[in-house]
């Protein structure tokens, strides 16, 4: 066997699992059998999220059977983007694996990943371009796709599949909340690191049911905004916040002169009879006063919102910027 590539292990493969019980012995059985034959070091980690099964009593066992198992039980369900977080903070190879337990993902495909990992990308996401699931979440799925590849600017036929293969530095920092671990590439494209996407295999699910649905896709979505938001606006909210704030604000200017206007005009005007008094019951001023208050309002949350990412950068010391290299000169002996 090689030696580590990074720390005592080469890889680390994540497993998110909830109520997997008949898929998980399989799964490690098929996770062996592949890393056997890539002839790496390895870890794998089970992460239970509140299973109501066996799957918690299992992975404890193949824990206690194997030291390359490692076993992570939550006291209750968080949902897979947490149980995939908590299984990156556990790992210590320089690549990380994460894939879905519901044996639908392929172990042989994450040969196939490092090798392209090692083709000098960061982050190698996988496609399942035959993806053996029912019809109408195929097609959800490609819209979604399609519209988180046009707002965030990286192309990825498939967000959704889990298998994908990143170098440590990529995941280091990253904190993950709702859905956003298929957003891993998207950060890491945003931060400079080169992203390849291969086809990989998929089969049907065989045990257990499924946990995706059409709220899983809203969701989605909606953290697609905040991530949105998180690139562009992360280290300007004013920016934002203000905009509309200014915009509110002149339309209210924009509402309050019409009213002023109808009012000045005469009520036996070419208008017609009658537009008079129509027009002075207008909602206009009290639009013009709520457009205002609401503009005010807007700039205030910007500021606040200027003073929370200060706070944030520099409690933490964090810079607003990620350098990839540095450079000086160096004079030669005899200078």
């Amino acid at each position: 066997m090689n030696e580590p590539r990074h720390g005592n292990v080469a890889i680390s493969i994540v497993v998110p699992l909830y109520n997997e019980e008949d898929s998980v012995r399989p799964l490690c059985d098929r996770v062996r059998t592949t890393m056997d034959e890539i002839g790496e070091s390895y870890e794998l980690i089970l992460v239970n999220d509140g299973s109501t099964d066996g799957t918690g009593e299992l992975i404890d066992q193949l824990a206690d059977q194997d030291r390359r198992v490692i076993a992570i039980t939550f006291s209750r369900n968080f949902g897979q983007t947490a149980a995939m977080a908590a299984g990156f903070d556990e790992s210590r190879g320089e690549i990380v694996v994460p894939m879905d337990g519901d044996l639908q993902n392929d172990p042989g495909d994450i040969g196939r990943l490092i090798q392209k990992l090692d083709e000098g990308y960061e982050v190698v996401s996988g496609w399942r371009k035959d993806r053996k699931d029912v019809g109408h979440r195929v097609f959800v799925s490609k819209i979604a796709n399609a519209v988180i590849s046009r707002v965030s600017g990286v192309r990825l036929h498939d967000y959704g599949c889990s298998l994908k293969a990143y170098r440590r530095p990529v995941i280091q920092g990253i904190r993950l909340y709702g859905e956003m671990h298929r957003f891993i590439p998207i950060f890491a494209a945003w931060q400079g690191a080169r992203v390849a996407e291969i086809p990989v295999t998929h089969h049907p699910r065989t045990a257990g049911q499924s946990k995706y649905g059409y709220r899983r896709t809203i969701k989605v979505l909606l953290d697609l905004i905040v991530v949105k938001f998180m690139d562009s606006y992360l280290t300007k909210p004013i920016y934002v916040f203000g905009g509309f704030g200014i915009a509110s604000i002149v339309l209210s200017f924009v509402a309050f002169a019409i009213a002023v206007l109808f009012k000045l005009i005469p009520a036996d005007s070419a208008l017609g009879p009658g537009w008079h008094k129509d027009f002075v019951e207008t909602p206009l001023p009290f639009l013009s006063i709520g457009l205002f208050v609401l503009g005010i309002q807007m700039i205030l949350i910007g500021l606040l919102a200027e003073m929370v990412m200060r706070t944030y950068f520099e409690s933490q010391q964090k810079p607003a910027y990620v350098v990839k290299s540095v450079r000086r000169h160096q004079p030669d002996a005899g200078g």
